[in-house]
């Protein structure tokens, strides 16, 4: 595959305002399917997030194959303050194309479209980003680009758990559906893998490790630049969040949290008792809940597989070792290493030179292993 090609042409068409769109010299076709999300405003630590229409009612790109009989689906989930498609479209397609199956592209809470378009406006945003930094000095990596997340998890850190928790529920509801024979244009399943990236690669984990309602039981998992516990993840960058808001999730998730659990009340109890509330606790750091996350883990084995990258620098590839493999005989993890400047945010990037000829040979590599893991 031309992967800049591809990209640039799926840029070009792409669209979530349109309900259906052709790939020009592919059967595969594009369609934006609406979504409304159930969760309620006494679930929110913070009650103003359930105001926030964006994120209650959304569409979601589907990748259709195609062989539209199908029996194949592949729920592809993206990074941590994501605010375009655009990245993950010839990821999508290329996993159409080889594998024979729908692929979904499910945002989380309040990423891509699920939040409000100032969010996503420079000009708004740098407003912010010189307050933000006037009132607590000079913040690396402060950007307008992360602005809005850093502000968001500075001032309540729950908001990380709360994204992922209302994105787990949205997913359940929407593979329900699926399974039931409800969905709009994918039919009756319950052949559903997930390929994740970065963050979606915590949230994939979490789900299939808590496995809600039981329907991730026979799922496959191919995580992509991710895996690792939260502890051993460095999430301060230009695109993800300031190091202000980095050390202010870490320190909560890390010091604090563990202690807000004393009492009763209905969030204490799903972390404490549910198997997704305990696997979220067991994916903060290794030496918590050790025995139920390695006994977990133990049991998927051949179901999840991962690839990292060596000079990855916000998901390292020594913490995505530490977390999945279980010996040295444990081929769970690959580590691999592009000959041509990368990072995390950006594994494949566009060159104007002999260097994009690299770039589609490593993206074809990656996606191929993908492919055969999740066919």
């Amino acid at each position: 595959m031309d992967y800049s090609k591809t990209y640039n042409d799926l840029k070009s068409i792409f669209t979530i305002e349109s309900k259906e769109i052709s790939i020009p010299g592919s059967e595969i076709k594009i369609c934006n399917i609406g979504f409304r999300s159930e969760m309620t405003q006494s679930e929110f630590s913070n009650k103003a997030d359930a105001l926030i229409q964006e994120n209650k009612s959304f569409s979601y790109p589907v990748f259709i194959p195609a062989n539209i009989k199908s029996d194949k689906v592949i729920l592809l989930l993206h990074g941590l303050n994501e605010r375009s498609w655009l990245k993950y479209l010839v990821w999508a397609f290329y996993l159409a194309q080889y594998t024979d199956s729908y692929v979904i592209l499910f945002p989380i809470s309040f990423h891509i479209n699920r939040c409000p378009s100032s969010w996503k406006d420079p000009r708004a945003m740098l407003t912010f980003m010189k307050s933000r930094n006037s009132t607590l000095g000079n913040i690396d990596m402060s950007s307008f680009a992360n602005i809005a997340l850093s502000n968001r998890l500075t001032e309540d850190p729950m908001r990380f758990f709360n994204s992922g928790y209302q994105t787990t529920v949205d997913i359940c509801k929407l593979i329900s559906g699926i399974r039931n024979g409800e969905h709009e244009i994918i039919p009756q399943t319950s052949k559903i893998n997930i390929f994740a990236y970065s963050i979606g690669a915590f949230l994939a984990e979490i789900i299939i490790m808590g496995n809600p309602e039981n329907q991730f039981t026979d799922s496959k998992l191919f995580i992509f630049c991710g895996g690792s516990v939260f502890s051993n993840m460095q999430g301060s960058s230009k695109l993800i969040m300031d190091s202000v808001a980095f050390r202010r999730v870490y320190n909560f998730y890390l010091n604090d949290f563990e202690r807000t659990l004393n009492g009763k009340s209905p969030l204490n109890d799903f972390f404490c008792s549910s198997q997704v509330g305990m696997a979220f606790r067991a994916m903060i750091d290794l030496g918590r809940l050790r025995t139920f996350r390695e006994n977990i883990l133990k049991n998927l084995k051949g179901q999840i597989h991962s690839l990292s990258l060596l000079k990855d620098t916000v998901i390292p590839c020594k913490g995505v070792i530490s977390t999945l493999r279980n010996s040295r005989k444990d081929n769970s993890v690959d580590i691999w290493d592009f000959p041509y400047d990368y990072t995390h945010e950006n594994p494949f990037p566009l060159f104007n030179s002999s260097l994009s000829l690299k770039v589609d040979y490593w993206f074809e590599k990656v996606f191929a292993e993908a492919a055969m893991f999740l066919a």
